[in-house]
This record gives structure tokens, sequence and C-alpha cells, in this order.
């Protein structure tokens, strides 16, 4: 799973976040931020904040209304709205590449559907955090690489 969560994320480019906050304190606005940081561009989805713009980009309040391409849906949802959510993006983008549920989102049956339609599907990970696990980002977060070293990498 490691090698393909990397894989993943080096080959994706537009990510549609649904759920994404506009709150900088939330989980969802501090990941955005940081993919889009990190050279993805990042999609808003959010039907309350709809039209608005959130990190220099517009936000849709459904994936049907986004008038563009994405390779990857992060959904910072509770897990009983996956179905729905797969749905919709399998509908909106037949050649989806990836579907993201973030940290404590699961839902085996949707994430079967999706994957039978050839989609990569990461269940219960946050890309942020594999991102800085797997590209040596971790240290800068405060978190313990388990490796022991007097220098910084």
């Amino acid at each position: 799973m490691v090698s393909e969560i990397k894989a993943v994320l080096k080959r994706v480019k537009t990510i549609a976040i649904i759920g994404v906050s506009a709150n900088p304190v939330r989980p969802s606005y501090f990941v955005a931020r940081y993919l889009q940081l990190k050279g993805y561009r990042i999609v808003p989805v959010n039907p309350g904040l709809a039209g608005q713009s959130l990190l220099g980009e517009t936000v849709y309040a459904t994936l049907a209304d986004v008038p563009h391409d994405v390779d990857m849906v992060d959904v910072f949802r509770r897990s009983d709205a996956v179905p729905q959510i797969v749905h919709e993006a399998l509908a909106r983008w037949p050649g989806l590449d990836v579907i993201w549920l973030q940290l404590g989102v699961h839902h085996d049956a949707a994430v079967q559907v999706a994957r039978d339609r050839g989609v990569t599907v990461v269940q219960d990970r946050c890309p942020k955090i594999e991102y800085q696990r797997l590209f040596g980002e971790l240290r800068m977060g405060g978190f313990n690489t388990g490796v022991i070293s007097s220098r910084l990498t």
C-alpha cells in the first residue's frame, strides 16, 4: 500500500476536496493549503461556500458543478456520505484516477464499487500526512520518524 500511495501522490495534479472548510483551523483547510503549497491544484467543493473563493480557487457546490477534470477526489465527509460521493464522482468523471477517504472515513461497499471501475481508493488516511511521511517531511511536523541522526537531513 505504501508504494501505491506514493505513486498516487506523484501522479495526481488536481484534487477536488469535498467538505473543505474556509476556517483555517479546520483540518480540511490546512490539508488543502498544504497540498496547494506542494504544487497540487485544489478544487474546493462545499455547498455552503459555493461561488466564493478559497485559496485562490472558486468553490463549487457539488462535483457535478466542477467545470474541468480532476485526478483525485479527497473526501472530508462522514462515512455515510461516501456512497453518494462515489456515485457522483464516477458519474462526473468516468475515468477518475483516485478517491481518497480521509482519516476515520470508511465505506467498504462504496470503495468496492469504485475499485470495480478501476479507481484507486485510499481509505482512512490523510494525503498531507502521507506526503510528509513518504517524502521525508514528517520531522518538520514534530513526528518521530524513527531515524536517529545527529544532523538534519
